[in-house]
């Protein structure tokens, strides 16, 4: 009998060394603290803020950074998770590549992937992206714990800049490793691979199928 799969289990912020021993579709589980947001004009900030030399609101600099939306309640002066959700990481391809060098991220995560470019900037900082799937808000939200800080209030709560302490977070997935491996590539070009034999078989059974239908009006 095989032994059973062992999940790792992971504290954010990951070192750069830890980011680079992940492989491509390994699952794991995470702890520790995360910053994230669902916003584009937040993204926007950020991007300015880099570029002009201001001050975040939240620390970021080589910290983890994830494309979520997020809603709390407070409780006891702590500020519990009522749900977190992934959103689609490729909205915000024109400026994690920027985001991702600048601050030095060593992880980040989301769904649906990231651009070449994004996928080119992981690979020369040494970061990692966690893919979340888009119907596990449920499950995810249990492992956010609390919300330990916020900034840009007077963006909606879902685009705020928000840091969660996790604890059990996941399961997620290495959809892009720190060495420029990216999952969804590997799919693509699978894919265009055998679309050829694809469009060949469909051409095929569209000449029987009118073979047959002009044997049928002879008869």
């Amino acid at each position: 009998m095989s032994e059973p799969h062992t999940i790792r289990r992971l504290t954010l912020p990951l070192s750069r060394d830890e980011a680079r021993s992940l492989t491509l579709g390994e699952t794991v589980m995470l702890d520790g603290e995360v910053t994230m947001t669902a916003g584009f004009p937040t993204h926007q900030r950020i991007a300015k803020a880099l570029d002009e030399g201001g001050e975040l609101p939240l620390p970021m600099a080589n910290g983890a950074f994830f494309h979520m939306g997020s809603s709390c309640r407070q409780e006891g002066g702590r500020w519990v998770t009522n749900y977190v959700n992934p959103t689609t990481s490729t909205r915000f391809d024109d400026y994690m590549p920027g985001i991702v060098r600048r601050l030095g991220l060593t992880a980040t995560g989301g769904k649906g992937g990231m651009g070449r470019a994004c996928v080119e900037a992981l690979r020369d900082v040494g970061c990692v992206y966690f893919s979340m799937p888009g119907g596990a808000s449920p499950l995810l939200s249990i492992g956010a714990v609390e919300r330990l800080q916020t900034g840009w209030d007077d963006l909606i709560e879902q685009f705020r800049l928000s840091r969660f302490r996790l604890d059990g977070f996941g399961p997620v997935t290495v959809a892009i490793d720190a060495h420029g491996n990216s999952m969804y590539e590997v799919l693509q070009d699978g894919a265009a691979a055998r679309m050829p034999q694809i469009l060949e078989e469909l051409e095929q059974a569209r000449r029987e199928s009118a073979a047959r239908l002009a044997a049928a009006k002879r008869g």
